[in-house]
């Protein structure tokens, strides 16, 4: 059995990370009293708060490097950082990116932004500006790493999951392949474990190629739920951690989410890391989103009929009970 500690990741060590980096920043007085939350909330006046947050693209930058493709991996950025802003109801209003390379690569550079202005134009978003670093010795040639910051706006009411309350209902919105996560453990069964090469076919899909699988495009959820936000009581993007890393972060002590596996049709590609990496249940949810990139618990059921209205897919995953965490069954 293959597990994701062994490719690199360990998720316990990240959760004490959290809990240290906490402890600083309460020790100097300038921790935010929403920290912990997907985006960081900066209260302006009453009702009206700005929302920031940063990630990175992670080891999938690997497949670019390998595929020689570059023009997908902003766009992942992008709606990843988006994803993680508007779980709390936040209008997207700028975003900045930071690109390090040892040798400035402009046809790289320019494949990236592409990728950038691509997804920021689709949310509305403005590129407000950023930072090219070329640092010699540092970066392999061809490699570079990305990584991006964002600020929205919230007015009114922050969607934060404190209405949530036994008897709700989980709503999932199916992913569109691994997003931006699971990519060590992914590549430790596909390369190292199975042998394949980045243009190899894959098993369950001869038309696909790994490289086509492992960079379809992080997908942007705002676009499609920001006319529904009065109908939300929480959400949870899917990102590390998966499914009880992240729904956790927002469900109010004394509950649980009781997730039922066999609710969703779980896409091939996870079926196919699962098997050959004989991964265990709790291995393959904690690294990677199985099909499930968003996660809403909606006030009722007018939020349904808004999906089916906009032929939205989404499945009834589970129900909020009494208890605590999450528990996929």
């Amino acid at each position: 059995m293959v597990t994701y500690k062994e490719a690199g990741v360990d998720l316990e060590k990240a959760d004490r990370s959290v809990k240290i980096i906490s402890s600083i920043l309460k020790k100097y007085g300038v921790s935010s009293e929403n920290f912990g939350l997907f985006g960081g909330i900066y209260k302006l006046s009453e009702n009206s708060y700005l929302i920031a947050s940063s990630d990175g693209v992670g080891t999938k930058l690997k497949i670019a490097f390998m595929s020689g493709r570059h023009n997908t991996v902003g766009s992942d950025l992008v709606n990843h950082c988006i994803n993680d802003i508007f779980v709390h109801g936040a209008e997207p209003l700028f975003f900045l990116d930071y690109i390090a390379m040892g040798e400035l690569d402009l046809d790289i550079l320019a494949s990236v932004m592409e990728g950038f202005a691509k997804a920021c134009s689709e949310a509305g978003c403005v590129i407000l500006g950023g930072e090219t670093a070329e640092m010699p010795g540092f970066y392999k040639k061809g490699e570079y790493d990305l990584v991006g910051f964002i600020v929205g706006r919230i007015e009114g009411r922050i969607i934060d999951g404190r209405d949530i309350k036994e008897g709700d209902i989980l709503i999932g919105l199916p992913s569109n392949g691994l997003h931006t996560n699971g990519y060590s453990l992914a590549r430790k069964i596909i390369f190292e474990k199975l042998g394949l090469s980045i243009d190899s076919p894959l098993p369950y899909d001869k038309n696909l190629t790994v490289a086509d699988e492992l960079l379809k495009t992080h997908r942007q959820y705002y676009t499609a739920l920001k006319n529904a936000k009065e109908l939300i009581k929480g959400m949870a993007h899917i990102t590390g951690g998966g499914i009880p890393g992240n729904l956790s972060r927002i469900i109010p002590k004394g509950l649980k989410a009781t997730i039922r596996k066999d609710s969703w049709e779980v896409p091939e590609i996870f079926k196919f890391l699962v098997k050959e990496g004989n991964l265990s249940d709790e291995e393959a949810f904690r690294a990677f989103n199985m099909g499930v990139g968003m996660i809403v618990i909606p006030y009722g059921e007018e939020f349904l009929n808004y999906l089916e209205k906009r032929g939205e897919k989404f499945w009834i995953i589970g129900k909020i009970e009494k208890g605590e965490g999450v528990e996929i069954v």
